[in-house]
Formats: C-alpha cells, structure tokens, sequence
C-alpha cells in the first residue's frame, strides 16, 4: 500500500512540475497540461524501446 502511495504521489509532482515548468515558458495553462499528458506516453514507448536495445546488446557485452 505504502509503495503504490509513493508512486501515485511522484506521478502527480511530476505532473504538477510539467504543468508549472511549460506553463512558466508558454503562459499556456492549456498546453502545459497537454505536455504534461504526452511527455509520459513518450517515456514510456522510449523506455520500451531502450530495454529491447538493451537485451539485444546485453549479451554482446562482456563485463570485466
């Protein structure tokens, strides 16, 4: 219970931080908040992506 509490409130400082910081560059409350919706889809298909480069890469590389 404790560990989805924390993640709900990273996800909302991260949104109220992506509103704030687009909304301080923009003086659009509108498009800070469409940015803020659309950066973590972003996040999430990169991150995706990197993991898949990664296990096709991770076998290639030798440690030590």
């Amino acid at each position: 219970m404790i560990k989805m509490m924390k993640m709900t409130s990273q996800l909302s400082l991260h949104l109220v931080v992506a509103v704030a910081v687009t909304y301080a560059l923009t003086g659009s409350l509108a498009l800070g908040g469409l940015i803020a919706l659309i950066e973590p889809v972003c996040n999430v298909v990169a991150s995706h992506l990197h993991d898949k480069a990664w296990a096709k890469l991770g076998p290639r590389i030798s440690v030590g």
